[in-house]
């Protein structure tokens, strides 16, 4: 079976002085998060899914997609967790509880502040976790990426092999337990990114397009283009 997270967890300290999670702040006629969770429930494949919310904002958020008629009943909220990989589990425990977990069960899990995720990124998920354990969607770095330590550059990669990852980020759930049970308590908490546990216990990771548009709304500037992007015309499940 396959599973959707719509990954909520976050209170979105970067976005300033703003009375609600980033998530729930109005994009255009209606919250971010409602944007994001309409584009899931077009997708007729996912058996249930789950909307990561801090604890306290469960009720809220169900009084949200009650008031934009968002009435999908394999909709299912469920606390987030104190880290995003502690958020990936917790959605992986409630799948196990209710419906048990088999071999070929996936997850496909998306942030909730990118509204503007399209049907085919979605559907391009699924299709590479037929033959691969973990995917990434990226789109190619067009700026010069630079390591260094703020103060001295130590290496200037390739611009032709780099890319910015984006989300759904998606695995097959056995294979992310299994690569999340090898990490230390030091490395759980550093290793932000999901799909590089997988990688780093030896899977092959997909790569899934993205799309420009397919924007993190993080901070007041990301919301105004995220605005702009809406006046644009782009819509539900583009």
């Amino acid at each position: 079976m396959i599973y959707a997270q719509i990954m909520a967890g976050g209170i979105g300290k970067r976005m300033g002085n703003v009375p609600l999670p980033k998530q729930f702040l109005m994009l255009g006629s209606k919250p971010i998060i409602v944007h994001t969770v309409e584009k899931f429930i077009l997708n007729t494949e996912f058996e249930l899914i789950l909307i990561s919310t801090p604890e306290a904002w469960m009720d809220y958020t169900w009084d949200i997609l009650k008031k934009y008629d968002i009435n999908d009943k394999r909709i299912q909220v469920i606390p987030g967790g104190k880290e995003r990989n502690d958020t990936l589990q917790n959605a992986i425990n409630y799948i196990k509880e209710i419906k048990g977990i088999r071999d070929d069960d996936s997850i496909v899990a998306h942030d909730a502040v990118r509204p503007f995720v399209t049907k085919r990124i979605i559907d391009d998920n699924i299709e590479a976790l037929k033959f691969y354990k973990a995917v990434d969607t990226v789109i190619p770095a067009f700026d010069t990426i630079v390591r260094g330590d703020g103060e001295e550059v130590s290496e200037i990669p390739i611009r032709d092999e780099m890319y910015q990852g984006q989300t759904p980020q998606s695995f097959n759930i056995k294979a992310f337990q299994n690569s999340f049970k090898t990490l230390t308590e030091e490395e759980k908490a550093v290793l932000s990114d999901s799909a590089k546990i997988v990688l780093l216990n030896g899977e092959r990771v997909a790569m899934v397009t993205g799309e420009l548009s397919n924007i993190k709304v993080t901070t007041p500037y990301d919301l105004r283009i995220a605005n702009a992007i809406l006046s644009m015309g782009h819509a539900v499940g583009e």
